[in-house]
């Protein structure tokens, strides 16, 4: 039993009988016996883009009940969202065969990473199981490219209920507001160059050019990365511009930037235009599938930097 007197912790009390002061004292017991909990399965992208339905069965126990009380309010939902984050980050580094067949590795590297977090509220965890449900769709090994970036099918599937298109080779598609498309790694196009401009094309092309002003050293090292932004234009054609944010006081321009991007970005020129008025954001510009990403998109979402810094 944890005892507060007058709001200040006392040393542990118990088993057995403990004297309180009416209306002075204040506890919280704490059971020291070994607890199981689930995790429900929930559906995970691997590696190779199979999709499975995954769960585990967790034990755990508390070893210092003055941490347990203090540290955290609800102990088992926070050691229950631990498990399963840890679980959702490691399964997604594997392919199908490598969770299958290294299941037992993986609950034991699960459970250290687990208990590095959980000693710091007096718990640790003595066993977690992993519990392959069902394979949902297999891998797909496609001979036109690279596998899909598994962390972005991870996405889909998270906040889409498992809805997930994917296109394995060729240029990206360009589908409705609400669905959200992963494409595979494609050699880009050249830049567009034609006999005249579309009409619309200055417009894009003026928006990103006006963020030179706002280019900065510290904008640079905060950011760190190159993009390449595929803008579709209202005719129907596509214009490449870059945002170069890794040397110097960065760059922005037309065309290809002269390495490989970190990420490239496809969004319409209206679109572009409403996130650089900041009246779209970038995660929810990409979770409504008005942009779309090819690379890591965390460092997509460090765009946000760039937005603030128009203010």
């Amino acid at each position: 039993m944890i005892v507060f007197r007058l709001g200040r912790i006392r040393t542990p009390q118990g088993p057995g009988m403990v004297l309180l002061l009416p209306f002075i004292d204040s506890f919280q017991r704490v059971d020291l016996r070994t607890r199981a909990f689930s995790v429900p399965p929930c559906k995970l992208a691997s590696k190779d883009g199979a999709v499975l339905s995954v769960g585990a069965d967790v034990q755990f126990r508390i070893w210092d009940p003055v941490l347990s009380v203090m540290t955290v309010k609800d102990l088992n939902t926070a050691t229950r969202m631990t498990a399963q984050n840890a679980m959702t980050k490691a399964l997604l580094k594997r392919s199908l065969r490598e969770i299958q067949m290294e299941k037992l590795k993986i609950s034991d590297q699960l459970l250290l990473e687990i208990n590095d977090v959980t000693r710091a509220w007096g718990l640790e965890v003595d066993r977690m199981e992993l519990a392959v449900e069902a394979v949902l769709q297999p891998p797909q090994d496609s001979p036109a490219g690279p596998s899909l970036d598994s962390t972005l099918q991870q996405l889909a599937l998270h906040f889409l209920g498992g809805g997930m298109n994917s296109v394995a080779g060729g240029a990206p598609l360009l589908g409705p507001a609400d669905t959200l498309e992963m494409v595979s790694e494609v050699e880009l196009p050249a830049p567009h160059v034609g006999a005249g401009p579309s009409p619309k094309q200055p417009v894009a092309e003026g928006l990103l050019t006006a963020l030179q002003p706002f280019l900065s050293e510290a904008l640079v090292s905060q950011v760190g990365a190159c993009y390449q932004f595929n803008v579709i234009l209202p005719s129907g054609t596509q214009s490449i511009y870059f945002l170069d944010l890794t040397t110097g006081q960065g760059r922005v321009g037309h065309g290809v930037p002269d390495g490989i991007p970190d990420v490239v970005v496809d969004m319409t020129e209206e679109d572009l235009q409403a996130l650089l008025c900041r009246e779209l954001r970038p995660l929810g510009a990409y979770m409504s599938g008005r942009l779309k990403v090819k690379g890591d998109l965390a460092v997509a979402m460090k765009l946000e930097a760039v937005l603030r810094a128009l203010k």
